[in-house]
C-alpha cells in the first residue's frame, strides 16, 4: 500500500472538497502567511499540493506559487483552475530545487504517507529547496500526542451529501495507522485504503533537525495557540538556518 497516495479518485476527492469550504481556506492562508512571515511576491512551495486549494488562494494574494503532487488527476484540476502557477507532477521526496523558495508548507495532514526513509528524504528535499532563513510549516493531525489519546478505529459522519465511514487498525510495531475509508453517495460506494506513519512530536522535531531545520514553534490551531497533549492538530513551524 506504499503508493496508495498516487491518486484520489471520484468520491474521495469530492469529500475533501466539501470538507474545505472557501471560508476555511481563507482562514488557513491567513495563518500560513503569518507563520511563514512572507510578503506578496514571495516564492512559495506547496508540497504535496493536491488540487491546488491552498496554492491558488495564496497566489491570489500576490505570492508566486509552485505546487508539487504525485496525482495526475489532482494536478489536472489544479492546472485548469490556475494555469499561471507552476505545477509539477512527481513524488514529494524527489523535489530537485536548490535555495529557490522563500517559504514552503506541507498542509492538510499530508506528511507520513511514505515509509520512514521516504519521509526523511522529503524533509531533506524541502530544506534544500529553501533559501537561508526561509520557513517551513508542517500541519498534521497524525502526531502521536494528537491521535492516540482519543483514537477511534471505527467512525462515521456525513459531509454534504456524502456519507464517510472509516475503520482500521493501529500497527504499534510499525507506528502506522492502516485505515479503510468508504464513501457513499446516491447509491454509489467507493472504498480506499490509507496508510499513515504516526510520529511523536519529539520524533518529528528530530527528523526536521536532521534535515537541516531549526524548529521554532508548535501550535494547535490557526490562532497560534500552543500545542498540548490531545490537541487535534499540530502546526509545526521551522526555519532553515
Amino acid at each position: 500500500m506504499e503508493k496508495w497516495f498516487e491518486n484520489f479518485p471520484g468520491l474521495f476527492l469530492d469529500y475533501w472538497r466539501a470538507r474545505n469550504p472557501p471560508e476555511q481556506t481563507q482562514a488557513e492562508i491567513d495563518c500560513l502567511q503569518s507563520l511563514l512571515a512572507v510578503q506578496p511576491g514571495s516564492r512559495l512551495l506547496d508540497v504535496p499540493c493536491g488540487n491546488g486549494r491552498i496554492a491558488i488562494a495564496l497566489s491570489a494574494r500576490g505570492h508566486r506559487l509552485t505546487g508539487l503532487d504525485i496525482s495526475p488527476e489532482l494536478l489536472a484540476e489544479a492546472r485548469a483552475s490556475a494555469a499561471e502557477i507552476e505545477w509539477i507532477e512527481g513524488n514529494m521526496r524527489d523535489l530537485h530545487r536548490t535555495a529557490e523558495f522563500d517559504g514552503a508548507f506541507c498542509w492538510g495532514n499530508s506528511y507520513g504517507f511514505m515509509d520512514d526513509p521516504g519521509n526523511r528524504e522529503f524533509l531533506a528535499a524541502v530544506a534544500s529547496s529553501l533559501k537561508p532563513k526561509a520557513r517551513f510549516v508542517l500541519d498534521t493531525g497524525a502526531a502521536a500526542e494528537s491521535l492516540l489519546p482519543t483514537l477511534q478505529l471505527r467512525r462515521w459522519h456525513r459531509v454534504a451529501d456524502i456519507l464517510f465511514l472509516a475503520e482500521g487498525t493501529y500497527n504499534a510495531c510499525e507506528s502506522r495507522l492502516e485505515m479503510k475509508y468508504t464513501f457513499i453517495r446516491g447509491g454509489v460506494e467507493q472504498t480506499e485504503m490509507v496508510s499513515l506513519a504516526v510520529y511523536t512530536v519529539a520524533e518529528l522535531r528530530r527528523m526536521l533537525e536532521c534535515a537541516g531545520f531549526n524548529v521554532m514553534a508548535l501550535y494547535r490551531s490557526l490562532d497560534a495557540e500552543p500545542f498540548e497533549l490531545g490537541a487535534k492538530r499540530l502546526i509545526l513551524v521551522a526555519n532553515k538556518p
